[in-house]
């Protein structure tokens, strides 16, 4: 880093800085309802570049969260053209999202078929074929939920994957893949990180945002 951080300690925020990150933070995520209802309180506008394909956008991250990939997967295409087929993990990701819910409804033959059909090709790539293991071994259990492999059937692994693929879509449309808010999270840790490190290290603990909300 070139620049000192404390350089920058007296550095103020606007208030309507603040509210650009929220609002930021509030159509990354498809909250459109409660950014209509932030922009009335506030007297912001919104820009242009931020109402892209936010309800489409929307339709397709709940399709993920409720598990259903080929919905997603079928939105996706039509909404981001090759985005999937450039995409390899992520669209990795959703084939495996809809077989983990075979899986969850019981249907294992199904789910087999399809493994042997949409994922078997993932095998040859040796990123995969670990991943591959756990999602068919998924198929020995007849409760899956308490297999060692349960983290899959959970839905933050539904989010995860709902996360990537909104940040791949906006970033296909050229706009930003993280919010102001998660940058500058992102940038706060690094920040904290360097002054621990070449600073003071008792002066600088490690930025953590929960021991930061709880102050």
């Amino acid at each position: 880093m070139d620049l000192d951080p404390r350089l920058y300690e007296d550095a103020s925020v606007s208030d309507n800085d603040v509210r650009n990150i929220v609002l930021s933070y509030l159509m990354h995520n498809c909250f459109k309802e409660t950014a209509e209802t932030f922009l009335s309180s506030t007297g912001l506008k919104l820009p242009v570049d931020y109402t892209v394909d936010v309800d489409k956008r929307k339709a397709i991250l709940n399709f993920v969260v409720e598990g259903d990939a080929v919905k997603a997967i079928e939105l996706t295409e039509e909404l981001a053209p090759n985005l999937l087929e450039n995409d390899m993990d992520l669209h990795f990701d959703l084939i495996s999202l809809h077989f983990i819910e075979l899986i969850r409804s019981r249907k294992c033959t199904e789910a087999l078929e399809f493994g042997q059909k949409k994922l078997t090709p993932f095998g040859k790539v040796s990123k995969y074929v670990e991943k591959l293991e756990d999602f068919m071994a998924l198929l020995a259990y007849e409760e899956p939920e308490k297999s060692p492999m349960f983290h899959l059937l959970a839905p933050e692994y539904r989010q995860n994957v709902a996360d990537s693929l909104n940040r791949a879509i906006l970033a296909h449309a050229n706009l930003p893949a993280y919010s102001s808010l998660e940058r500058v999270i992102q940038q706060s840790t690094v920040v904290r990180q360097y002054l621990q490190q070449e600073v003071d290290k008792d002066s600088y603990p490690p930025f953590c945002l929960k021991a930061f909300l709880d102050k």
